[in-house]
């Protein structure tokens, strides 16, 4: 029985901002996608024989000398290439186009022509509606390509040569504006590429397993766990491969969710399923000893990451020498750092931001080439709780950064209570949604008017992150028939892709008032809730 071998589509990186996007869009079709510079040896392309190969946009213009470029020996593989903007450019000028700057620029939602007959735009509109972004055109395609899409202002929308299986886009395929750019990318993919989509987490999973037992052999391994998604899925992969070996250090610092602690403490202490050493250390107090009397929302980080990381030493020192040292590092995290390749096992020294006494030998980052949304699916795979996994992002120095002014242990119950009922508010709307008894649009932008229409779709309201914070606001209320003076309530509901913008969701006024009458008569010391209807910018997606 032979071995099948896994499909691989390679982005090489021109700059773009989207750069992440087309790995993302490509794993989507099962097929395994990493990120390179431009700057990857092609022989090293050449070894890693790749199914496909799409080159990234960027902000330069592919004919001048120092714009990011790529040897033209890369046209000479065999490989089909998709270039896509700036890779597009970078082809054609490549190859003998020309590329100038356009008479009219072109940005936003445009209408693309496409003319029949391209493997590309199988069954693609003959007018598609796509994203543009581009001051720079293709005047003119090199010799042997065909044009096979057009704008009004551009007039090589796309071109083709399917002989030697290059092929480009103006246009961005990998954002949703393009409506059908998914489909655009399936067609490069699985028509052009010849994959088959065999990426799989479960097979992902196995040969991690199999690959961290064979390389870790009788080491010993530690993790910080912080009952996050990242550190939790990465200790359970780690106890699946290694066992006993595994220590998990948990910090209890008083500033997680209502039961959280005691939540990461049933799945993976030792009455959980997973098979490690769990140390549980609760230190709350001295946090609370330390945040005393300070409002300054830097200096708390500081604070907070500082004893974090002297607890962790400390309790570290206890286990004595240890050889690998667990990062939940994802894939995101290598991009951004400007790293590439596929390693799983590194040197201690590409590690930032960790103890430097501890005594390891190296780090194990059994995550790094997975997105978020891939290291949630291997959570399940592994048999994490569905609440943990699909679990809210939350912040490093946790409730620290959702309690403006000082931090005490009377705030940190208010704001974890009314984080509760929120959180709670939200899960039972939208199954209700789901069921047919709450109404709203879908993210499709449709109205489901059945429960069986909503199946695979969104609310529209459902938030990508929501959140209960505690202002250091107090004011005057009626409860009964006495006055109180009590805290102010925020709750936060943002709608972002990477959180570096975030717009405010517009929640149903149902579940507010559902959630601000709970708020008001469950929780002590609350009198009033505000809802935050800021963008980012101007604010950011955390109070602090």
């Amino acid at each position: 029985m032979g071995v099948t071998k896994q499909d691989r589509v390679i982005v090489i990186d021109f700059g773009g901002q989207y750069n992440q996007l087309i790995a993302r869009r490509v794993r989507e079709c099962h097929v395994f996608s990493e990120v390179y510079p431009h700057t990857i040896p092609i022989d090293a392309i050449r070894q890693m024989a790749p199914d496909g190969i799409i080159f990234t946009g960027g902000p330069n213009s592919a004919y001048k000398e120092d714009s990011p470029s790529i040897s033209s020996d890369i046209f000479s593989l065999g490989i089909p290439i998709l270039g896509i903007c700036y890779g597009a450019q970078l082809m054609a000028h490549l190859l003998g186009g020309t590329v100038k700057t356009a008479p009219t620029s072109e940005y936003g939602k445009t209408i693309v022509s496409v003319q029949p007959g391209s493997m590309l735009f199988k069954n693609v509109s003959m007018d598609t509606a796509t994203w543009m972004s581009h001051t720079d055109y293709i005047a003119e395609a090199p010799e042997g390509f065909t044009i096979a899409a057009s704008s009004r202002a551009c007039p090589v929308a796309a071109m083709t040569n399917a002989a030697r299986k290059l092929y480009a886009v103006q246009f961005h395929p990998e954002v949703n504006h393009t409506v059908e750019g998914q489909k655009i990318i399936e067609n490069f993919v699985y028509g052009i590429c010849g994959c088959q989509g065999n990426w799989k987490m479960s097979s992902f999973v196995e040969t991690s397993v199999n690959y961290l037992r064979k390389g870790i052999g009788n080491g010993r391994v530690l993790c910080a766990l912080s009952g996050g998604v990242d550190s939790s899925v990465a200790a359970v992969l780690l106890s699946k491969a290694v066992g006993k070996q595994l220590t998990c250090v948990f910090v209890d610092h008083g500033l997680l969710r209502k039961n959280e602690a005691d939540e990461v403490e049933a799945i993976f202490g030792p009455d959980g399923p997973f098979d490690l050493n769990f140390v549980r250390v609760n230190v709350s107090g001295r946090f609370f000893d330390r945040l005393a009397g300070v409002t300054d929302p830097e200096q708390k980080r500081k604070i907070i990451g500082e004893e974090f990381i002297h607890v962790f030493e400390f309790e570290a020192s206890k286990i004595g020498a240890v050889d690998y040292l667990v990062q939940g590092t994802i894939y995101p995290d290598v991009i951004e750092s400007g790293l590439g390749g596929s390693a799983t096992i590194k040197s201690h020294h590409n590690v930032g931001g960790l103890p430097e006494h501890v005594n390891f030998k190296e780090i194990v980052e059994p995550l790094r080439l997975l997105f978020k949304d891939e290291v949630r699916q291997v959570g399940r795979e592994l048999g994490i709780p569905e609440h943990l996994v699909s679990r809210q992002p939350f912040p490093g120095p946790g409730l620290g950064v959702r309690i403006i002014g000082e931090v005490t242990p009377e705030k940190v119950r208010i704001v974890q209570e009314a984080d509760y009922i929120y959180r709670e508010e939200i899960d039972k709307a939208l199954q209700g949604w789901y069921a047919g008894t709450v109404d709203g649009l879908t993210k499709r932008g449709k109205k489901a008017v059945s429960p069986g229409e909503r199946k695979g779709e969104i609310p529209i309201w459902l938030p990508d992150q929501y959140f209960a914070a505690i202002t250091n606001m107090r004011s005057v209320g009626v409860m009964g028939d006495g006055r109180t003076y009590d805290y102010a309530i925020a709750l936060r509901a943002v709608h972002t892709s990477d959180f570096m913008t975030a717009d405010a969701v517009h929640l149903p006024w149902e579940i507010l008032d559902i959630v601000t009458n709970r708020i008001v008569n469950e929780v002590k010391g609350v009198n009033r809730v505000l809802y935050d209807c800021t963008s980012k910018p101007p604010g950011t997606v955390e109070l602090e």
